[in-house]
């Protein structure tokens, strides 16, 4: 709309643009398409993302997204509950569960230490893992976060703490490309990751 701006429409496309990997030429034709969207469609549109915004919240056992207080995985009586898988994000679990490579649970840090970043531990969701560990029942714990420089920091980081308890630490192998996230490996690199899995 060059040369005719439209203030409520660059206010929409401000706010798409800020949507991660989404580029300005993607958030103007995502912005267009809202624009000549039905009444009824854009308030299904708003009705869910409010829906998502408001009832979805961590897990108080994981910390994986639920609109439960324990998720589904937690509450599964089948799972081995004796193995903990640690992810960076909820949709690392995503990647694992669409695979179906692991049957054990879950434990989301919502993020990596950084001090570069000012990211340090008590800001991502060790704590609870450490809690979770000394309840007891706890043979392995699968360090499963993002194969890069503060992936492996995070991941030392809490092996620390994790060792002197007796429990089993280990690290993803070989087949995750380095620097890459878990959301985007297939089905057979994540299985040889599980598969080849070191102690640390």
């Amino acid at each position: 709309m060059a040369g005719n701006r439209l203030p409520p429409y660059d206010k929409l496309v401000e706010q798409i643009n800020r949507l991660p990997s989404l580029g300005r030429k993607t958030s103007e034709r995502i912005a267009y398409h809202i624009i000549e969207m039905g009444d009824g469609e854009v308030e299904k549109l708003v009705e869910a993302i409010l829906s998502a915004h408001n009832d979805i919240h961590r897990c108080s056992i994981c910390g994986n997204y639920t609109d439960k207080e324990i998720c589904s995985i937690c509450a599964d009586p089948t799972r081995d509950k004796s193995v903990i898988c640690v992810v960076t994000r909820p949709r690392d679990i995503m990647a694992f569960e669409k695979n179906r490579v692991l049957k054990c649970t879950y434990h989301v840090l919502h993020g990596l230490l950084s001090p570069a970043e000012g990211i340090e531990p008590h800001m991502i969701n060790i704590k609870s893992l450490i809690e979770r560990l000394k309840k007891g029942g706890i043979k392995e714990v699968i360090m499963a976060t993002d194969p890069s420089v503060m992936g492996e920091a995070t991941a030392m980081y809490i092996s620390k703490f994790i060792k002197p308890m007796n429990i089993k630490v280990t690290r993803l192998g070989y087949g995750v490309a380095v620097g890459s996230e878990l959301q985007y490996a297939d089905e057979m690199t994540l299985s040889r990751s599980i598969e080849y899995r070191n102690e640390i």
